[in-house]
């Protein structure tokens, strides 16, 4: 008689081998087919490309920040020379 555990090997074997001829086998790999399709459809972008764009959005941001007060700065100085100018 078979031991405990060459019975479940046995028995998992089977139910492998079981699950790899059946419909479910063709099933799962035509909806990882149609998933892999559809992503690759879709816009995306990995984790490090969307990092990578997040650093560089916060640095233009900075920067836009700066050159507003920049701009801010020299208006003012504009508009206190006509003043005095007039």
């Amino acid at each position: 008689m078979a031991t405990r555990t060459e019975w479940f090997e046995d028995f998992q074997k089977n139910i492998s081998e079981l699950i790899a001829k059946s419909p479910a086998a063709d099933i799962e790999r035509n909806v990882k087919a149609v998933m892999a399709q559809t992503f690759t459809k879709l816009d995306l972008i990995s984790r490090d490309e969307f990092d990578t764009q997040a650093e560089l959005l916060e640095r233009a941001l900075a920067r836009i920040a700066v050159l507003e007060v920049k701009v801010r700065e020299l208006e003012t100085a504009v508009n206190t020379g006509r003043a005095s100018a007039e």
